[in-house]
């Protein structure tokens, strides 16, 4: 396949070498303009588009540092790399902090320019990629859900299909997966947008709580009952309420649900009178539903009912291609004061295409959460990615196909625990599990609790 030709801006006051430049980047193919001074670059920057620019950091008049703020004005996904003295190596790292891609100092190594110039220019494409995407999807509704995949694509026609439609729908997926931003999704194209969403995760409510927190409570329903309590399903009213895992529901709760489903009726706890409410209700579950039916944990009337159109979500192993855009969609939405100047290294992308991903794109965000906060210069490396090791595979990496699934597991949750420096809350959250679920699974797998910090 035949390289697609880089624009090039080459900005430098010494003709010599601006001459050498265009002659090695021209032989490749790319398209390169020159320009001797800032002044004459910014006539440019003004009127032709470039994917990467070239600039020497020392010129007279308008400075490289200057012209690099003037070219993020008017081309803001454009990259920047500099060539530096060794006097000025200094002013280059700041200008990294900046935001430029790179700094090189002279003189450099005309292939090494060339590689670097050419990883500067995926950048850039990677990053019109997302603003492209963004833009779609922001058109039509499916915020946050970010993917181009084969898998994601369908996933997105699948939503544009059901959304306006009244049908009750069934996302499955694993933990971390992303069920709440489909569901979301929905929501916001359906004709229900402007009134209410609601979210309630059956796994983590008591039992003994949750038909008050579906359905309300009269006053003096049972002790503690002080006051009259609204249901999730009158909150919701005209809008959309999401229950996450349903598959935790108790066999008395799925009949109750089942009945309101069918009838739009139910009674607050220690009440009488029938409520009646108009819900579109959309479910989930990170277990495949229909054997959980066949093996009679799940009612199967109740499967069928809230089973009318079913959405997968596929786990991030089997969507690969996508982690680049999910690494700069979660840098870009990153509230860290740095987050717009961020650079991942290409080591960093090569590293997580081949980790496993045990909690999915949850488990993704929040390791980029934490890598923003440890980066050193503003640039991740795989010294901030504690779950990889200097290779760019897992850490303490151990065939997986030599493990049982438990020992998978509490592998996993050993790693989470020692990423997040013990923080049980944090930890929890990454695997997709209630903090009462992590520590049962710690105590099953004999996981120390001797690492603490705010938990």
């Amino acid at each position: 396949m035949k390289k697609k030709p880089i624009r090039l801006l080459i900005v430098d006051d010494e003709e010599a070498y601006r001459n050498l430049l265009f002659e090695r980047f021209s032989m490749v193919g790319d398209a390169v303009a020159l320009a001797a001074t800032g002044e004459e670059a910014l006539t440019r920057i003004k009127s032709e588009p470039f994917d990467v620019g070239i600039l020497d950091l020392r010129m007279p008049g308008m400075d490289g540092i200057e012209l690099f703020k003037r070219i993020r004005e008017y081309q803001p996904l454009a990259e920047v790399v500099f060539l530096t003295g060794q006097a000025t190596v200094d002013m280059a790292i700041e200008a990294m902090k900046l935001g430029a891609y790179d700094f090189l100092t002279k003189p450099c190594q005309l292939s090494e320019l060339q590689l670097v110039v050419q990883k500067a220019c995926e950048k850039k494409q990677l990053a019109e990629r997302v603003s492209r995407q963004s833009e779609l999807q922001q058109r039509a509704g499916i915020v946050n859900l970010v993917g181009d995949s084969a898998a994601m694509q369908q996933v997105k026609g699948l939503i544009a299909r059901v959304a306006p439609t009244e049908s009750s729908v069934l996302v499955e997926g694993e933990s971390g997966t992303g069920k709440e931003i489909v569901a979301n999704a929905i929501h916001q194209n359906s004709r229900r947008s402007n009134n209410t969403f609601v979210v309630i995760n059956c796994g983590a409510v008591p039992e003994t709580l949750l038909e008050s927190e579906l359905f309300g409570h009269e006053k003096g329903a049972f002790t503690g009952a002080v006051k009259q309590k609204s249901g999730l399903f009158e909150i919701a009213d005209a809008g959309t309420l999401f229950i996450d895992e349903v598959s935790e529901m108790s066999p008395g709760m799925q009949v109750k649900l089942l009945r309101v489903l069918e009838t739009g009726r139910f009674r607050r706890v220690g009440d009488i009178k029938e409520i009646e409410v108009d819900v579109r209700v959309i479910c989930a579950t990170n277990k495949r539903l229909r054997e959980e039916t066949a093996a009679g944990r799940f009612r199967e009337d109740l499967f069928y009912r809230i089973n009318v159109m079913s959405i997968y979500l596929p786990p991030l192993r089997e969507r690969r291609e996508d982690i680049p855009l999910l690494v700069a969609h979660f840098v870009r939405s990153s509230r860290h004061p740095n987050a717009g100047r961020i650079t991942v290294t290409s080591e960093v992308l090569n590293a997580f295409s081949r980790y496993h991903w045990p909690g999915n794109v949850r488990e993704l965000s929040n390791v980029i959460e934490r890598a923003i906060i440890l980066a050193d210069n503003n640039i991740i490396t795989l010294h901030e990615i504690p779950i990889l090791d200097k290779s760019g595979g897992e850490a303490n990496s151990q065939s997986l196909v030599t493990l049982s699934l438990d020992d998978v597991e509490r592998r996993h949750i050993q790693l989470v625990l020692e990423s997040e420096n013990g923080n049980k809350t944090r930890t929890a959250q990454i695997l997709g599990v209630s903090r009462p679920k992590l520590y049962r699974k710690m105590l099953k797998y004999g996981i120390s609790d001797n690492v603490r910090t705010s938990s």
